[in-house]
Protein backbone atom coordinates (compact mmCIF):
# COMPACT_ATOMS: atom_id res chain seq x y z
CA UNK A 1 0.00 0.00 0.00
CA UNK A 2 0.96 3.61 -0.34
CA UNK A 3 1.94 5.50 2.79
CA UNK A 4 -0.41 7.83 4.65
CA UNK A 5 0.14 11.42 3.49
CA UNK A 6 -3.07 13.07 4.61
CA UNK A 7 -3.15 13.79 8.37
CA UNK A 8 -5.67 11.59 10.18
CA UNK A 9 -8.68 13.48 11.49
CA UNK A 10 -11.13 12.87 14.31
CA UNK A 11 -13.67 11.62 11.78
CA UNK A 12 -11.09 9.18 10.38
CA UNK A 13 -10.39 7.89 13.87
CA UNK A 14 -14.10 7.50 14.58
CA UNK A 15 -14.64 5.56 11.34
CA UNK A 16 -11.72 3.25 12.08
CA UNK A 17 -12.84 2.73 15.68
CA UNK A 18 -16.25 1.78 14.31
CA UNK A 19 -14.67 -0.76 11.96
CA UNK A 20 -12.67 -2.26 14.84
CA UNK A 21 -15.83 -2.59 16.92
CA UNK A 22 -17.83 -4.13 14.07
CA UNK A 23 -15.27 -6.81 13.25
CA UNK A 24 -14.99 -7.66 16.95
CA UNK A 25 -18.76 -8.21 16.94
CA UNK A 26 -18.64 -10.01 13.57
CA UNK A 27 -15.49 -12.13 13.18
CA UNK A 28 -16.86 -13.57 9.94
CA UNK A 29 -16.93 -10.04 8.52
CA UNK A 30 -13.31 -9.66 9.68
CA UNK A 31 -12.34 -12.76 7.69
CA UNK A 32 -14.20 -11.55 4.62
CA UNK A 33 -12.51 -8.14 4.83
CA UNK A 34 -9.07 -9.66 5.40
CA UNK A 35 -8.71 -8.25 8.93
CA UNK A 36 -6.44 -10.66 10.82
CA UNK A 37 -6.76 -12.11 14.30
CA UNK A 38 -10.40 -13.21 14.52
CA UNK A 39 -10.54 -16.22 12.20
CA UNK A 40 -11.07 -18.70 15.04
CA UNK A 41 -14.41 -17.20 16.13
CA UNK A 42 -18.03 -17.12 15.02
CA UNK A 43 -20.54 -14.27 15.12
CA UNK A 44 -23.18 -13.97 17.81
CA UNK A 45 -26.31 -14.76 15.77
CA UNK A 46 -28.74 -14.17 18.60
CA UNK A 47 -31.13 -11.26 18.95
CA UNK A 48 -28.60 -9.73 21.32
CA UNK A 49 -26.03 -9.98 18.56
CA UNK A 50 -28.35 -7.99 16.28
CA UNK A 51 -28.86 -5.45 19.06
CA UNK A 52 -25.12 -5.10 19.70
CA UNK A 53 -24.39 -4.28 16.06
CA UNK A 54 -27.31 -1.86 15.97
CA UNK A 55 -26.14 -0.07 19.12
CA UNK A 56 -22.60 0.19 17.80
CA UNK A 57 -23.86 1.97 14.69
CA UNK A 58 -26.08 4.27 16.74
CA UNK A 59 -23.19 5.12 19.05
CA UNK A 60 -20.93 6.01 16.13
CA UNK A 61 -23.63 8.22 14.61
CA UNK A 62 -24.10 10.04 17.91
CA UNK A 63 -20.36 10.68 18.16
CA UNK A 64 -20.22 11.81 14.53
CA UNK A 65 -22.74 14.56 15.26
CA UNK A 66 -20.21 16.12 17.63
CA UNK A 67 -17.39 16.27 15.09
CA UNK A 68 -16.61 18.90 12.46
CA UNK A 69 -15.26 17.79 9.04
CA UNK A 70 -11.78 19.13 8.33
CA UNK A 71 -11.68 18.69 4.55
CA UNK A 72 -13.53 17.23 1.56
CA UNK A 73 -12.46 13.68 2.46
CA UNK A 74 -13.98 14.11 5.90
CA UNK A 75 -17.19 15.40 4.37
CA UNK A 76 -17.49 12.29 2.22
CA UNK A 77 -16.71 10.03 5.17
CA UNK A 78 -19.33 11.74 7.32
CA UNK A 79 -21.96 11.51 4.59
CA UNK A 80 -21.15 7.83 3.97
CA UNK A 81 -21.25 6.98 7.68
CA UNK A 82 -24.59 8.71 8.16
CA UNK A 83 -26.09 6.98 5.12
CA UNK A 84 -24.75 3.46 5.73
CA UNK A 85 -25.03 3.34 9.53
CA UNK A 86 -28.37 5.11 9.54
CA UNK A 87 -29.79 2.37 7.34
CA UNK A 88 -28.27 -0.31 9.56
CA UNK A 89 -30.01 1.18 12.60
CA UNK A 90 -33.30 1.59 10.73
CA UNK A 91 -33.32 -2.01 9.51
CA UNK A 92 -32.24 -3.47 12.85
CA UNK A 93 -34.96 -1.52 14.64
CA UNK A 94 -37.60 -3.12 12.40
CA UNK A 95 -36.45 -6.55 13.57
CA UNK A 96 -35.96 -5.63 17.23
CA UNK A 97 -39.36 -3.95 17.40
CA UNK A 98 -41.08 -6.96 15.86
CA UNK A 99 -41.95 -5.22 12.58
CA UNK A 100 -39.75 -7.32 10.26
CA UNK A 101 -38.41 -10.89 10.48
CA UNK A 102 -34.88 -12.04 11.19
CA UNK A 103 -33.20 -12.53 7.80
CA UNK A 104 -33.58 -15.92 6.16
CA UNK A 105 -33.18 -16.36 2.41
CA UNK A 106 -31.53 -18.65 -0.11
CA UNK A 107 -28.41 -16.56 -0.75
CA UNK A 108 -27.40 -14.03 1.90
CA UNK A 109 -28.49 -14.99 5.39
CA UNK A 110 -26.74 -16.71 8.28
CA UNK A 111 -26.87 -20.30 6.94
CA UNK A 112 -25.04 -19.27 3.75
CA UNK A 113 -22.60 -17.06 5.66
CA UNK A 114 -21.63 -19.94 7.94
CA UNK A 115 -21.31 -22.30 4.99
CA UNK A 116 -19.28 -20.01 2.76
CA UNK A 117 -16.84 -18.48 5.25
CA UNK A 118 -14.77 -21.66 5.28
CA UNK A 119 -14.06 -21.36 1.55
CA UNK A 120 -12.09 -18.16 1.94
CA UNK A 121 -10.23 -18.88 5.19
CA UNK A 122 -6.46 -19.30 5.02
CA UNK A 123 -5.40 -22.96 4.96
CA UNK A 124 -1.68 -22.81 4.17
CA UNK A 125 -0.35 -23.58 7.67
CA UNK A 126 -1.26 -25.75 10.63
CA UNK A 127 -2.00 -22.57 12.60
CA UNK A 128 -4.53 -21.48 9.99
CA UNK A 129 -6.08 -24.93 10.05
CA UNK A 130 -6.32 -24.54 13.82
CA UNK A 131 -8.48 -21.47 13.18
CA UNK A 132 -10.68 -23.50 10.83
CA UNK A 133 -11.18 -26.17 13.48
CA UNK A 134 -11.88 -23.62 16.22
CA UNK A 135 -14.46 -21.85 14.07
CA UNK A 136 -16.07 -25.16 13.13
CA UNK A 137 -16.30 -26.01 16.83
CA UNK A 138 -18.28 -22.80 17.30
CA UNK A 139 -20.82 -23.57 14.55
CA UNK A 140 -23.30 -25.54 16.70
CA UNK A 141 -23.63 -22.70 19.22
CA UNK A 142 -24.00 -20.11 16.44
CA UNK A 143 -26.68 -22.19 14.72
CA UNK A 144 -28.60 -22.56 17.97
CA UNK A 145 -28.42 -18.79 18.50
CA UNK A 146 -29.84 -18.32 15.04
CA UNK A 147 -32.67 -20.79 15.67
CA UNK A 148 -33.49 -18.94 18.89
CA UNK A 149 -33.53 -15.61 17.00
CA UNK A 150 -35.86 -17.00 14.33
CA UNK A 151 -38.14 -18.39 17.03
CA UNK A 152 -38.12 -15.06 18.89
CA UNK A 153 -39.08 -13.27 15.68
CA UNK A 154 -41.82 -15.79 14.88
CA UNK A 155 -43.33 -15.32 18.33
CA UNK A 156 -43.85 -11.68 17.33
CA UNK A 157 -45.57 -12.69 14.12
CA UNK A 158 -42.57 -12.09 11.87
CA UNK A 159 -41.57 -14.95 9.57
CA UNK A 160 -40.12 -14.78 6.06
CA UNK A 161 -42.15 -16.30 3.19
CA UNK A 162 -42.57 -20.05 3.21
CA UNK A 163 -40.75 -20.51 -0.08
CA UNK A 164 -37.53 -19.23 1.51
CA UNK A 165 -37.92 -21.35 4.63
CA UNK A 166 -38.39 -24.54 2.62
CA UNK A 167 -35.54 -23.78 0.22
CA UNK A 168 -33.06 -22.95 2.99
CA UNK A 169 -34.07 -26.12 4.82
CA UNK A 170 -33.09 -28.06 1.70
CA UNK A 171 -29.75 -26.22 1.57
CA UNK A 172 -29.15 -27.17 5.19
CA UNK A 173 -29.97 -30.81 4.43
CA UNK A 174 -27.32 -30.70 1.70
CA UNK A 175 -24.75 -29.39 4.17
CA UNK A 176 -25.70 -32.09 6.66
CA UNK A 177 -25.32 -34.81 4.02
CA UNK A 178 -22.28 -36.49 2.56
CA UNK A 179 -22.11 -35.50 -1.08
CA UNK A 180 -22.39 -31.71 -1.42
CA UNK A 181 -21.27 -30.56 2.02
CA UNK A 182 -18.86 -27.67 2.37
CA UNK A 183 -17.80 -29.19 5.65
CA UNK A 184 -16.78 -32.50 4.06
CA UNK A 185 -14.76 -30.51 1.52
CA UNK A 186 -12.60 -29.34 4.43
CA UNK A 187 -11.68 -32.94 5.21
CA UNK A 188 -10.45 -33.39 1.66
CA UNK A 189 -8.43 -30.17 1.82
CA UNK A 190 -6.75 -31.21 5.06
CA UNK A 191 -5.51 -34.62 3.89
CA UNK A 192 -1.84 -33.68 4.30
CA UNK A 193 -2.17 -32.18 7.78
CA UNK A 194 -1.05 -33.87 11.06
CA UNK A 195 -3.26 -36.70 12.29
CA UNK A 196 -4.12 -34.95 15.56
CA UNK A 197 -5.41 -31.91 13.68
CA UNK A 198 -7.39 -34.08 11.25
CA UNK A 199 -8.93 -36.00 14.14
CA UNK A 200 -10.13 -32.77 15.75
CA UNK A 201 -11.30 -31.56 12.34
CA UNK A 202 -13.38 -34.70 11.77
CA UNK A 203 -15.09 -34.18 15.13
CA UNK A 204 -15.74 -30.51 14.36
CA UNK A 205 -17.12 -31.35 10.91
CA UNK A 206 -19.51 -33.86 12.47
CA UNK A 207 -20.72 -31.25 14.94
CA UNK A 208 -21.26 -28.64 12.23
CA UNK A 209 -23.20 -31.07 10.05
CA UNK A 210 -25.37 -32.13 12.98
CA UNK A 211 -26.09 -28.45 13.68
CA UNK A 212 -27.21 -27.92 10.09
CA UNK A 213 -29.40 -31.02 10.31
CA UNK A 214 -31.01 -29.53 13.42
CA UNK A 215 -31.54 -26.22 11.64
CA UNK A 216 -33.16 -28.00 8.69
CA UNK A 217 -35.49 -29.85 11.04
CA UNK A 218 -36.46 -26.63 12.83
CA UNK A 219 -37.16 -24.85 9.57
CA UNK A 220 -39.24 -27.70 8.16
CA UNK A 221 -41.14 -28.73 11.27
CA UNK A 222 -41.59 -25.52 13.25
CA UNK A 223 -41.01 -22.42 11.13
CA UNK A 224 -42.49 -23.45 7.76
CA UNK A 225 -46.01 -24.01 9.16
CA UNK A 226 -45.95 -20.42 10.51
CA UNK A 227 -44.59 -18.85 7.32
CA UNK A 228 -46.80 -16.78 4.98
CA UNK A 229 -47.39 -17.99 1.43
CA UNK A 230 -47.03 -14.57 -0.22
CA UNK A 231 -43.56 -13.75 -1.52
CA UNK A 232 -44.10 -9.98 -1.75
CA UNK A 233 -42.59 -7.76 0.95
CA UNK A 234 -44.78 -4.73 0.14
CA UNK A 235 -43.96 -1.31 -1.20
CA UNK A 236 -43.01 0.35 2.11
CA UNK A 237 -40.43 -2.25 3.12
CA UNK A 238 -39.22 -2.50 -0.48
CA UNK A 239 -38.35 1.20 -0.50
CA UNK A 240 -36.11 0.69 2.54
CA UNK A 241 -34.49 -2.44 1.13
CA UNK A 242 -33.85 -0.74 -2.21
CA UNK A 243 -32.27 2.25 -0.51
CA UNK A 244 -30.03 -0.03 1.54
CA UNK A 245 -28.66 -1.71 -1.58
CA UNK A 246 -28.35 1.43 -3.70
CA UNK A 247 -27.48 4.19 -1.33
CA UNK A 248 -30.01 6.18 -3.32
CA UNK A 249 -33.78 6.64 -3.47
CA UNK A 250 -35.50 5.73 -6.72
CA UNK A 251 -38.96 6.22 -8.14
CA UNK A 252 -40.04 2.58 -8.29
CA UNK A 253 -42.84 3.19 -10.81
CA UNK A 254 -40.52 5.02 -13.21
CA UNK A 255 -37.81 2.40 -12.69
CA UNK A 256 -40.30 -0.40 -13.38
CA UNK A 257 -41.14 1.20 -16.73
CA UNK A 258 -37.46 1.84 -17.50
CA UNK A 259 -36.62 -1.80 -16.73
CA UNK A 260 -39.10 -2.98 -19.35
CA UNK A 261 -37.74 -0.51 -21.91
CA UNK A 262 -34.15 -1.55 -21.20
CA UNK A 263 -35.05 -5.22 -21.48
CA UNK A 264 -36.68 -4.59 -24.88
CA UNK A 265 -33.54 -2.74 -26.05
CA UNK A 266 -31.28 -5.61 -25.02
CA UNK A 267 -33.60 -8.16 -26.65
CA UNK A 268 -33.30 -6.31 -29.97
CA UNK A 269 -29.51 -6.38 -29.66
CA UNK A 270 -29.60 -10.11 -28.95
CA UNK A 271 -31.68 -10.69 -32.07
CA UNK A 272 -29.14 -8.73 -34.13
CA UNK A 273 -26.29 -10.75 -32.63
CA UNK A 274 -28.08 -14.05 -33.29
CA UNK A 275 -28.15 -13.07 -36.95
CA UNK A 276 -24.36 -12.75 -36.82
CA UNK A 277 -23.99 -16.19 -35.23
CA UNK A 278 -26.00 -17.69 -38.09
CA UNK A 279 -28.16 -15.80 -40.58
CA UNK A 280 -31.82 -16.42 -39.82
CA UNK A 281 -31.19 -17.89 -36.36
CA UNK A 282 -33.41 -16.96 -33.42
CA UNK A 283 -31.77 -16.10 -30.09
CA UNK A 284 -32.55 -19.58 -28.73
CA UNK A 285 -31.10 -21.21 -31.84
CA UNK A 286 -27.96 -19.08 -31.67
CA UNK A 287 -27.45 -19.98 -28.01
CA UNK A 288 -27.76 -23.69 -28.83
CA UNK A 289 -25.20 -23.32 -31.66
CA UNK A 290 -22.75 -21.53 -29.37
CA UNK A 291 -23.14 -24.16 -26.66
CA UNK A 292 -22.16 -26.86 -29.16
CA UNK A 293 -19.30 -24.96 -30.79
CA UNK A 294 -15.96 -26.57 -29.81
CA UNK A 295 -14.26 -23.18 -30.07
CA UNK A 296 -16.00 -22.10 -26.87
CA UNK A 297 -15.73 -25.33 -24.86
CA UNK A 298 -13.64 -26.10 -21.78
CA UNK A 299 -13.48 -29.52 -20.16
CA UNK A 300 -12.78 -29.80 -16.44
CA UNK A 301 -12.34 -27.30 -13.61
CA UNK A 302 -8.55 -27.11 -14.10
CA UNK A 303 -9.10 -25.86 -17.66
CA UNK A 304 -11.74 -23.42 -16.42
CA UNK A 305 -9.46 -21.97 -13.74
CA UNK A 306 -6.55 -21.64 -16.17
CA UNK A 307 -8.74 -19.93 -18.78
CA UNK A 308 -10.11 -17.51 -16.18
CA UNK A 309 -6.59 -16.67 -15.01
CA UNK A 310 -5.31 -16.07 -18.55
CA UNK A 311 -8.22 -13.79 -19.42
CA UNK A 312 -8.00 -11.90 -16.14
CA UNK A 313 -4.25 -11.34 -16.54
CA UNK A 314 -4.70 -10.24 -20.16
CA UNK A 315 -7.25 -7.63 -19.10
CA UNK A 316 -4.89 -6.23 -16.46
CA UNK A 317 -1.96 -6.09 -18.88
CA UNK A 318 -3.94 -4.42 -21.65
CA UNK A 319 -5.93 -1.92 -19.57
CA UNK A 320 -3.38 -0.79 -16.96
CA UNK A 321 -2.01 2.71 -17.59
CA UNK A 322 -4.01 2.95 -20.82
CA UNK A 323 -7.66 3.13 -19.81
CA UNK A 324 -7.26 2.85 -16.02
CA UNK A 325 -4.76 3.49 -13.27
CA UNK A 326 -4.07 0.03 -11.84
CA UNK A 327 -1.74 0.19 -8.80
CA UNK A 328 1.03 -2.42 -8.66
CA UNK A 329 -0.45 -4.70 -5.96
CA UNK A 330 -3.83 -4.59 -7.72
CA UNK A 331 -2.30 -5.99 -10.89
CA UNK A 332 -2.28 -9.41 -9.19
CA UNK A 333 -5.52 -11.37 -9.17
CA UNK A 334 -5.99 -15.07 -8.41
CA UNK A 335 -8.69 -17.17 -10.05
CA UNK A 336 -9.91 -19.97 -7.82
CA UNK A 337 -12.18 -23.00 -7.90
CA UNK A 338 -13.98 -22.95 -4.55
CA UNK A 339 -13.79 -26.17 -2.50
CA UNK A 340 -17.56 -26.05 -1.97
CA UNK A 341 -19.91 -26.86 -4.84
CA UNK A 342 -22.75 -24.39 -4.40
CA UNK A 343 -22.79 -22.88 -7.91
CA UNK A 344 -21.87 -19.28 -7.11
CA UNK A 345 -19.35 -17.01 -8.83
CA UNK A 346 -18.03 -14.22 -6.64
CA UNK A 347 -15.10 -11.97 -5.77
CA UNK A 348 -13.28 -11.52 -2.48
CA UNK A 349 -11.12 -8.46 -2.00
CA UNK A 350 -7.48 -8.39 -0.96
CA UNK A 351 -6.47 -8.13 2.66
CA UNK A 352 -5.47 -4.64 3.68
CA UNK A 353 -1.76 -5.50 3.38
CA UNK A 354 -2.31 -7.40 0.08
CA UNK A 355 -0.76 -10.56 1.54
CA UNK A 356 -4.05 -12.14 0.46
CA UNK A 357 -4.69 -11.03 -3.13
CA UNK A 358 -8.05 -10.26 -4.63
CA UNK A 359 -9.65 -13.48 -5.83
CA UNK A 360 -12.28 -14.50 -8.35
CA UNK A 361 -14.05 -17.65 -7.12
CA UNK A 362 -16.12 -20.19 -9.01
CA UNK A 363 -17.99 -22.70 -6.87
CA UNK A 364 -18.70 -25.29 -9.55
CA UNK A 365 -21.78 -27.46 -8.89
CA UNK A 366 -21.15 -31.15 -8.37
CA UNK A 367 -21.03 -33.08 -11.65
CA UNK A 368 -20.52 -30.04 -13.89
CA UNK A 369 -17.38 -30.52 -15.99
CA UNK A 370 -18.11 -28.67 -19.25
CA UNK A 371 -18.04 -24.90 -19.57
CA UNK A 372 -18.83 -22.46 -22.39
CA UNK A 373 -16.44 -19.53 -22.57
CA UNK A 374 -18.84 -17.46 -24.68
CA UNK A 375 -21.03 -17.12 -21.61
CA UNK A 376 -18.25 -16.36 -19.17
CA UNK A 377 -15.83 -13.86 -20.69
CA UNK A 378 -18.08 -11.03 -19.55
CA UNK A 379 -18.04 -12.58 -16.04
CA UNK A 380 -14.24 -12.36 -15.97
CA UNK A 381 -14.45 -8.63 -16.74
CA UNK A 382 -17.25 -8.24 -14.16
CA UNK A 383 -15.36 -9.94 -11.33
CA UNK A 384 -11.83 -8.96 -12.36
CA UNK A 385 -10.53 -5.88 -14.18
CA UNK A 386 -12.09 -3.43 -14.81
CA UNK A 387 -14.86 -4.77 -12.53
CA UNK A 388 -14.76 -5.68 -8.86
CA UNK A 389 -11.02 -6.34 -8.62
CA UNK A 390 -10.04 -2.91 -9.89
CA UNK A 391 -12.78 -1.16 -7.96
CA UNK A 392 -12.19 -2.89 -4.61
CA UNK A 393 -8.44 -3.33 -4.95
CA UNK A 394 -7.86 0.32 -5.81
CA UNK A 395 -9.95 1.37 -2.81
CA UNK A 396 -7.98 -0.91 -0.45
CA UNK A 397 -4.75 0.50 -1.89
CA UNK A 398 -5.58 4.17 -1.22
CA UNK A 399 -4.32 4.31 2.36
CA UNK A 400 -2.83 7.75 1.72
CA UNK A 401 -6.32 9.08 1.08
CA UNK A 402 -8.95 6.92 2.77
CA UNK A 403 -9.35 5.62 6.30
CA UNK A 404 -9.71 1.87 6.91
CA UNK A 405 -13.51 1.95 7.11
CA UNK A 406 -13.69 3.71 3.73
CA UNK A 407 -11.19 1.26 2.23
CA UNK A 408 -12.59 -1.97 3.62
CA UNK A 409 -16.17 -1.70 4.84
CA UNK A 410 -18.29 0.93 3.09
CA UNK A 411 -19.42 -1.42 0.30
CA UNK A 412 -22.78 -0.75 -1.33
CA UNK A 413 -24.31 -3.14 -3.89
CA UNK A 414 -25.51 -0.40 -6.23
CA UNK A 415 -22.05 1.13 -6.33
CA UNK A 416 -20.13 -2.15 -6.58
CA UNK A 417 -22.39 -4.20 -8.81
CA UNK A 418 -23.37 -1.15 -10.83
CA UNK A 419 -19.69 -0.49 -11.55
CA UNK A 420 -19.16 -4.14 -12.53
CA UNK A 421 -22.01 -3.97 -15.08
CA UNK A 422 -20.74 -0.61 -16.30
CA UNK A 423 -17.36 -2.34 -16.76
CA UNK A 424 -18.89 -5.12 -18.88
CA UNK A 425 -20.36 -2.58 -21.31
CA UNK A 426 -17.14 -0.58 -21.26
CA UNK A 427 -15.16 -3.63 -22.40
CA UNK A 428 -17.58 -3.97 -25.30
CA UNK A 429 -17.11 -0.28 -26.11
CA UNK A 430 -13.33 -0.80 -26.07
CA UNK A 431 -13.62 -3.60 -28.62
CA UNK A 432 -13.17 -6.65 -26.39
CA UNK A 433 -16.54 -8.24 -27.20
CA UNK A 434 -16.59 -8.08 -31.00
CA UNK A 435 -16.78 -11.86 -31.37
CA UNK A 436 -20.52 -12.66 -31.81
CA UNK A 437 -20.41 -15.45 -29.24
CA UNK A 438 -18.77 -13.35 -26.56
CA UNK A 439 -21.12 -10.48 -27.33
CA UNK A 440 -24.09 -12.81 -26.98
CA UNK A 441 -22.73 -13.78 -23.57
CA UNK A 442 -22.60 -10.13 -22.54
CA UNK A 443 -26.14 -9.50 -23.79
CA UNK A 444 -27.54 -12.67 -22.23
CA UNK A 445 -26.14 -11.65 -18.86
CA UNK A 446 -27.48 -8.13 -19.30
CA UNK A 447 -30.89 -9.52 -20.24
CA UNK A 448 -31.01 -11.36 -16.92
CA UNK A 449 -30.06 -8.19 -15.04
CA UNK A 450 -32.73 -6.13 -16.79
CA UNK A 451 -35.41 -8.82 -16.42
CA UNK A 452 -34.92 -8.94 -12.69
CA UNK A 453 -35.40 -5.19 -12.35
CA UNK A 454 -38.88 -5.76 -13.73
CA UNK A 455 -39.63 -8.94 -11.83
CA UNK A 456 -38.23 -7.82 -8.46
CA UNK A 457 -39.97 -4.45 -8.38
CA UNK A 458 -43.17 -5.80 -9.90
CA UNK A 459 -43.60 -8.70 -7.48
CA UNK A 460 -42.66 -6.89 -4.28
CA UNK A 461 -44.44 -3.61 -5.03
CA UNK A 462 -47.59 -5.19 -6.45
CA UNK A 463 -47.43 -3.73 -9.97
CA UNK A 464 -49.16 -5.44 -12.89
CA UNK A 465 -47.08 -7.98 -14.78
CA UNK A 466 -46.10 -7.30 -18.42
CA UNK A 467 -48.58 -8.28 -21.10
CA UNK A 468 -46.19 -10.95 -22.43
CA UNK A 469 -47.12 -13.10 -19.41
CA UNK A 470 -50.78 -12.06 -19.31
CA UNK A 471 -50.65 -8.87 -17.26
CA UNK A 472 -52.51 -8.64 -13.95
CA UNK A 473 -51.01 -9.57 -10.58
CA UNK A 474 -47.64 -11.32 -10.57
CA UNK A 475 -47.61 -15.00 -9.61
CA UNK A 476 -44.76 -17.47 -9.31
CA UNK A 477 -45.76 -19.04 -12.62
CA UNK A 478 -45.77 -15.67 -14.39
CA UNK A 479 -42.39 -14.83 -12.89
CA UNK A 480 -41.01 -18.17 -14.07
CA UNK A 481 -42.38 -17.68 -17.58
CA UNK A 482 -41.01 -14.15 -17.70
CA UNK A 483 -37.50 -15.25 -16.72
CA UNK A 484 -37.55 -18.10 -19.21
CA UNK A 485 -38.50 -15.66 -21.95
CA UNK A 486 -35.37 -13.61 -21.30
CA UNK A 487 -32.73 -15.92 -19.80
CA UNK A 488 -30.90 -18.69 -21.65
CA UNK A 489 -29.50 -20.71 -18.77
CA UNK A 490 -30.02 -24.07 -17.07
CA UNK A 491 -33.33 -24.55 -15.28
CA UNK A 492 -31.65 -25.15 -11.92
CA UNK A 493 -29.81 -21.84 -12.11
CA UNK A 494 -32.91 -19.93 -13.15
CA UNK A 495 -35.04 -21.53 -10.39
CA UNK A 496 -32.44 -20.48 -7.83
CA UNK A 497 -32.30 -16.96 -9.28
CA UNK A 498 -36.07 -16.62 -8.99
CA UNK A 499 -36.01 -17.77 -5.37
CA UNK A 500 -33.22 -15.26 -4.76
CA UNK A 501 -35.26 -12.34 -6.07
CA UNK A 502 -38.32 -13.39 -4.10
CA UNK A 503 -36.35 -13.67 -0.87
CA UNK A 504 -33.90 -10.76 -1.10
CA UNK A 505 -36.00 -7.74 -2.15
CA UNK A 506 -34.17 -4.85 -3.79
CA UNK A 507 -30.76 -6.49 -4.18
CA UNK A 508 -30.85 -7.96 -7.68
CA UNK A 509 -32.09 -4.73 -9.36
CA UNK A 510 -29.20 -2.86 -7.72
CA UNK A 511 -26.87 -4.15 -10.45
CA UNK A 512 -28.73 -2.63 -13.38
CA UNK A 513 -29.99 0.43 -11.52
CA UNK A 514 -26.47 1.01 -10.22
CA UNK A 515 -25.13 0.80 -13.76
CA UNK A 516 -27.74 3.35 -14.83
CA UNK A 517 -26.68 5.77 -12.10
CA UNK A 518 -22.97 5.30 -12.94
CA UNK A 519 -23.72 6.11 -16.60
CA UNK A 520 -25.76 9.16 -15.61
CA UNK A 521 -22.91 10.40 -13.41
CA UNK A 522 -20.35 9.93 -16.20
CA UNK A 523 -22.58 11.78 -18.67
CA UNK A 524 -23.14 14.63 -16.22
CA UNK A 525 -19.41 15.04 -15.63
CA UNK A 526 -18.76 14.90 -19.41
CA UNK A 527 -21.37 17.62 -20.00
CA UNK A 528 -19.88 19.83 -17.27
CA UNK A 529 -16.29 19.43 -18.45
CA UNK A 530 -16.87 19.51 -22.20
CA UNK A 531 -13.69 19.09 -24.24
CA UNK A 532 -11.64 18.79 -21.04
CA UNK A 533 -13.40 15.54 -20.06
CA UNK A 534 -11.01 12.60 -19.74
CA UNK A 535 -12.53 9.15 -19.22
CA UNK A 536 -9.50 7.66 -17.47
CA UNK A 537 -9.36 10.63 -15.08
CA UNK A 538 -13.10 10.27 -14.39
CA UNK A 539 -12.67 6.61 -13.51
CA UNK A 540 -9.75 7.36 -11.18
CA UNK A 541 -11.58 10.22 -9.46
CA UNK A 542 -14.80 8.23 -8.99
CA UNK A 543 -13.10 5.04 -7.79
CA UNK A 544 -10.98 7.00 -5.33
CA UNK A 545 -14.19 7.87 -3.47
CA UNK A 546 -14.54 4.21 -2.49
CA UNK A 547 -17.64 2.04 -2.20
CA UNK A 548 -20.10 4.59 -0.83
CA UNK A 549 -23.80 4.85 -1.59
CA UNK A 550 -24.61 6.20 -5.01
CA UNK A 551 -26.05 9.52 -3.81
CA UNK A 552 -22.89 10.10 -1.79
CA UNK A 553 -20.74 9.13 -4.79
CA UNK A 554 -22.53 11.58 -7.05
CA UNK A 555 -22.25 14.43 -4.56
CA UNK A 556 -18.55 13.67 -3.94
CA UNK A 557 -17.62 13.54 -7.63
CA UNK A 558 -19.59 16.70 -8.42
CA UNK A 559 -18.25 18.56 -5.38
CA UNK A 560 -21.68 19.04 -3.84
CA UNK A 561 -21.06 17.86 -0.26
Amino acid sequence: MTEQTRPQTEIDRLAEAHLDAVVALSPMEATYLGVAGLDDRMDDLSVEGIRALRDQSASTLAELDRLVPQDDTDRVTAAALRERLGLEVEQADLVLEGRAPVDLNVIASSPQAIRDIFDIMGKDTDEQWGNVVARLDAVPNAVQQYIDALRWSAERGQVVPRRQVVAVAEQCRDQAGEEASTFDALLREAQDRPEQLRTHLRTAVTGAKQAFAALAAYLEEELAPQAPESDACGRELYALRSRSFLGATIDVEETYRWGQEELARITRMMEETAEQVRPGASVKEAVALLDEDPAYQLDGTDALREWMQVKADEAVAQLADVHFDVPGPVQRIECMIAPSQTGGIYYTGPSEDFSRPGRMWWSVPKGVTRFSTWRELTTVYHEGVPGHHLQIGQTVYRSELLNRWRRLASWTSGHGEGWALYSEWLMADLGYMEDPGNRMGLLDAQSLRAARVVLDIGVHCGFDAPEEVGGGPWTYDKAWEFLNNHVNMDEGFVRFELDRYLGWPGQAPAYKIGERLWLELRDEVREREGDAFDLKAFHRRALDVGGVGLDTLRAAVLGEL
